[in-house]
């Protein structure tokens, strides 16, 4: 296949003009090959030692048969060294290009040469009838020699500096260095077919001898011993499905014209081995050969070594799920889907993927056509395992493309799902699970969500992470008390600003689904965390060119503290009872009178037993404990003045009118936000108020593995 030439290019020699000689491709952007080529390019004396001074050197990539011209200049020169015997040692020289290698050529593999291997070279053009089969013969000196049969191509001078491939592995041994002269007349004793190469062990010691060494540690190179589990079942199935040359040159030649690489002129079968080696190099290979191995065995005769085939795919890191194919015709119908509806996609995946982290371009509210590609690249790589039958799930990905069909009009929907069908059965899921998804989806359509009213988010830290950060979880919580987790790409800690960003965008997704209007802001903290300034975080603005809003001016933001509340077996009777009679009953105002604990406990115990709201006064180191006693006794309804020194800043709160109408107290407080940040010289109060809701929301908990040094401690 000619994937084992995409890692070569030409050297020219300046003008167009007739090829110097080889080169090997390094990384993106450096090429290697040999001194003499670079001199007999630049019109120099080939063993010339002296290291070039002229720049603009130009390098030409062949691939599908178009050349690729860029140029190069000399970075690494490893001058030819000639020796008694005729042949030379260095003779080497790496060049920079001026702009990456095409896309289709790939960095080569490198791998120790050894006597006895079987190799194959190419002209510098790369085509397919201009290699030449030889094998190596003896090592001398750092060097080895080759010995082709006198059959088929020679390798010639234009061959100089170029790659030096294993035959039965997609592997480079050295570089060709020449042609091994003869001197008088040929007799039928004489070599004619007699080169000579510098292996990858003698390529690695001068370069590095030249002060190359970070270039080598970036050059991948295989060990031949190591045994690739991946590569040993992917071998198995192929051997199994591909073990006729003639059907294996048939899936090969699909295989090259999908991945846009070269088939051999001969029309010859590839190795078993190179195929396996293709298929956990490249990363749509795997999905586009089993896609044509599908077609080949429609309907029961799907052979069971391509369940196997598939399964050891995934053991890879590169394998993709989608083919080429498949991956072309699906990114082209969501990009008319997304242009149809931009809420679309985001709204379909959070149905879809509930309990799923999503990729960060389906987190926002809109997905545009420009993003699709790359959340089909994240969802491809999310799995949902194996059913317990064996067979694999629906994949992410498929639950994606049901919802957002059943979300659509025919024809797409029906585009749509025909592509999904097709996908799955080469997958090998099983139609009964995808019937049942496309069912769920058929019913999410049909019904319209209860609108979200709040977002809730929880803020938590532990010990050791970074002082002024916070870990947070969000959810949107919808009319029904669905709450609905919002995944977000910050799995750690993060700044105040970026948490109240998060938070604005979940309430701002809600209300472009629903059209509603989402004020309400839930905070669940610790007992540390009632004293944070979290109305204060800065939430940005969905306008860029606005100024950027503190949280709690643009939502009703009230705090909630279940490490307290749920440490009493009646909080929530406690909770209701108060709720029943908050409009009728006296409001508690805690002032120099009522401050001590005792007395406020015995107060909310007795007297104040249906109270549903408490003000409290003076100075923080006081308040502490008095707003811990209101939680644990059930006040749903706690306001207080975090910036009050001393009860006499209890005329601060006043502006915010706490006697005034209970229900319409969290606007008030926004409102009054809105001034502070208005004009905070004029307003010293900065309010911080706790709401528990009449029932409270049984959100839903997440496990936490942790590494014992991260230590389960909050602060």
């Amino acid at each position: 296949m000619s994937v084992l030439r995409q890692g070569a290019g030409e050297v020219e020699k300046p003008g167009g003009g007739k090829e110097a000689g080889a080169a090997v491709l390094l990384s993106p952007r450096q090429v290697l090959t040999c001194a003499h080529v670079v001199n007999d390019a630049l019109g120099v004396r080939p063993l010339s030692a002296d290291r070039p001074a002229a720049e603009g050197l130009d390098v030409v990539f062949h691939t599908a048969g178009t050349p690729r011209r860029t140029v190069a200049r000399v970075t690494v020169w490893v001058p030819p060294r000639r020796m008694p015997s005729g042949v030379w040692h260095g003779d080497l020289c790496v060049l920079e290009l001026t702009e990456p290698a095409p896309e289709q050529s790939r960095p080569v593999v490198w791998r120790e040469m050894a006597e006895g291997q079987a190799v194959r070279a190419f002209g510098p053009d790369g085509k397919a009838g201009g290699f030449a089969d030889t094998e190596v013969k003896l090592a001398d000196e750092g060097i080895y020699y080759l010995d082709g049969a006198l059959s088929g191509a020679a390798i010639a001078p234009g061959f100089s500096g170029g790659p030096l491939w294993h035959r039965h592995d997609p592997a480079v041994l050295g570089l060709v260095v020449a042609h091994r002269e003869t001197h008088g007349p040929l007799t039928g004793q004489q070599v004619v077919r007699r080169s000579w190469a510098l292996p990858w062990q003698t390529i690695r010691a001068e370069l590095l001898a030249a002060g190359a060494g970070d270039l080598i540690e970036r050059c991948p190179a295989r060990d031949p011993l190591a045994a690739d589990p991946a590569r040993e079942a992917l071998g198995h199935a192929l051997w199994e499905l591909l073990g006729d040359p003639l059907i294996r040159a048939d899936h090969a030649r699909r295989l090259s014209d999908q991945l846009g690489y070269l088939p051999p002129a001969d029309a010859s079968a590839p190795g078993v081995e190179e195929l396996a080696d293709l298929l956990i190099t490249a990363d749509r290979a795997l999905a586009t050969l089993t896609e044509s191995l599908a077609s080949a065995h429609p309907g029961s005769g799907r052979p069971h070594a391509l369940d196997r085939l598939l399964a050891a795919g995934r053991m890879s890191d590169t394998a993709r799920l989608l083919s080429v194919g498949e991956h072309r015709t699906l990114t082209g119908k969501l990009k008319q889907a997304a242009a149809y509806d931009p809420a679309l996609l985001p709204r379909a995946a959070r149905e879809a993927l509930r309990y799923t982290p999503l990729p960060a371009a389906l987190r926002g509210a809109r997905l545009s056509p420009e993003d699709v590609e790359a959340a089909v690249g994240e969802l491809e790589a999310l799995s949902d395992g194996d059913l317990p039958d064996g067979g694999p799930s629906v994949p992410a990905l498929l639950k994606l493309v049901e919802f957002t069909a059943a979300a659509l009009p025919d024809p797409p929907r029906e585009e749509l799902r025909t592509w999904n069908g097709r996908v799955s059965r080469r997958l090998g899921v099983h139609q009964a699970a995808l019937a049942q998804r496309r069912a769920d989806a058929t019913a999410w359509a049909g019904r319209r969500p209860a609108a979200v009213t709040r977002v809730v988010a929880q803020i938590s830290t532990f010990a050791s992470d970074p002082q002024g950060q916070y870990r947070c979880r969000l959810w949107q919580v919808r009319e029904d008390g669905t709450p609905v987790p919002v995944f977000t790409e910050e799995s750690g800690p993060a700044t105040t600003d970026r948490i109240g960003r998060l938070i604005r965008q979940a309430a701002e997704r809600a209300e472009l689904e629903s059209g509603q209007e989402v004020k309400d802001v839930d905070i669940l903290v610790d007992r540390e965390g009632l004293h944070l300034p979290v109305d204060e975080w800065d939430a940005g603005n969905a306008i860029e060119w606005l100024p950027g809003e503190p949280l709690g001016v643009g939502h009703r933001v009230a705090l909630r503290c279940p490490d307290i509340t749920g440490h009493n077996p009646k909080h929530a009777q406690m909770l209701r009872a108060r709720w029943s009679d908050a409009d009728a009953a006296e409001l508690l105002v805690v002032d120099e009178e009522t401050a001590d604990p005792k007395q406020l406990y015995s107060l909310l115990r007795t007297s104040h037993e249906r109270t549903g709201q408490v003000v409290l006064h003076g100075p923080a180191a006081a308040r502490k404990i008095l707003l811990e006693i209101c939680l644990a006794c059930g006040v749903p309804v706690i306001i207080w003045d975090r910036a009050a020194q001393s009860h006499a800043d209890a005329r601060d709160l006043d502006e915010i009118a706490p006697h005034g109408p209970l229900l319409e107290l969290p606007e008030r407080v926004r409102t009054f936000r809105g001034r502070i940040w208005a004009d905070p010289e004029h307003h010293r109060a900065r309010p911080s108020l706790v709401w528990e809701p009449e029932e409270p929301l049984p959100l839903p908990s997440r496990h936490r593995l942790m590494d014992p040094a991260e230590g389960a401690q909050t602060r």
